[in-house]
């Protein structure tokens, strides 16, 4: 296979390098050469969003191929990088020289050795001196905790941006994030698919000087926080539904107590609205339940036919 020629000859031929760009002038010609060093062969790919400087200049004179993605927000540019590119490898990585492309030929080999579906190299173990910005390592860690406890898989980096992915993984997964917090919903939608991942310390540098990072610390943490609650109702649905209906119980019974109480006391409600809003918690609590049971049928028979199409796409392929 092409795959295992890889590995073989060390050319990488069958490898694209996909680099998300936006204002970074400073460092794209430094990445692009880099990892036309590290991966020779490979096909270098700059998307360019809308950059205001001399971004696109750069990536040309290093050797890149530009290609110009309109729809503003990284998350767009992924879904673009991933419509547009034919290959069997692909590596991603951001253009701000905070990863080492010297590492891109080990991920790749761990991508092959182990044939996982996605690879991700995790800066958490091996961060240079701020290189995180404030708090960003302790969301990563929670957010990472969360996933890890909701979806049953063990991971510690879910917003990184150097990746390598299967073909299979990038043609078969539906992404939705328009921003940064596309690769949280990566790491989500591969562990609800049951695509294997596989994790791999890389060091992580701080941005150069006068490099900016286009991070917000705290309305990307929300979107990230929202992307993992929207992908845990669509595909836990049980689970997530039964916390709900759990919660609305405890205010029903919260509620009831009082109208309860002042009825077998004196065999009156003079709280009337209570036990209404009491009575109304109750209906949304056992709604809740059922609507749980119904849409967990509904995944249940989804993730079937989509392991079916996985298989009968991979069988035609052969």
């Amino acid at each position: 296979m092409e795959d295992d020629q890889v590995a073989e000859s060390g050319s990488y031929n069958s490898v694209a390098v996909l680099i998300p760009c936006y204002n970074e002038e400073q460092t794209v010609g430094k990445v692009v050469a880099d990892y036309l060093r590290y991966l020779p062969g490979s096909r270098i790919l700059v998307f360019d969003n809308n950059s205001s400087d001399g971004t696109v200049r750069r990536a040309r004179e290093a050797g890149a191929t530009v290609v110009a993605s309109h729809r503003q927000g990284k998350g767009h540019v992924v879904r673009h990088m991933f419509s547009e590119v034919e290959a069997e490898i692909y590596v991603m990585v951001d253009g701000d020289d905070t990863y080492p492309a010297e590492e891109a030929p080990r991920l790749v080999d761990e991508f092959l050795r182990v044939r996982a579906d996605m690879v991700v190299g995790t800066r958490i173990e091996h961060p240079e001196v701020g290189a995180f910005r404030a708090f960003h390592r302790f969301g990563n860690h929670l957010v990472a905790r969360l996933i890890s406890m909701l979806f049953g898989i063990q991971v510690t980096d879910v917003m990184s941006g150097y990746r390598v992915f299967s073909r299979d993984f990038v043609k078969a997964v539906p992404l939705f994030a328009k921003g940064f917090e596309i690769e949280t919903e990566m790491t989500l939608q591969a562990a609800a698919k049951e695509f294997s991942i596989r994790e791999i310390p890389v060091e992580y540098r701080a941005r150069p000087k006068g490099s900016i990072s286009k991070l917000n610390t705290y309305s990307d943490g929300f979107l990230v926080l929202k992307t993992i609650l929207s992908i845990f109702k669509d595909y836990k649905p049980l689970v997530f539904f039964t916390f709900l209906s759990a919660f609305l119980g405890l205010l029903s019974l919260a509620s009831g107590l009082g109208p309860v109480e002042d009825f077998v006391t004196t065999g009156l409600v003079p709280r009337f609205p209570r036990a209404i809003l009491a009575a109304g918690l109750g209906i949304l609590s056992a709604l809740s339940l059922s609507v749980g049971v119904i849409l967990e049928t509904l995944v249940k028979f989804e993730r079937e036919s989509y392991q079916l199409w996985r298989r009968m796409a991979k069988w035609q392929k052969r």
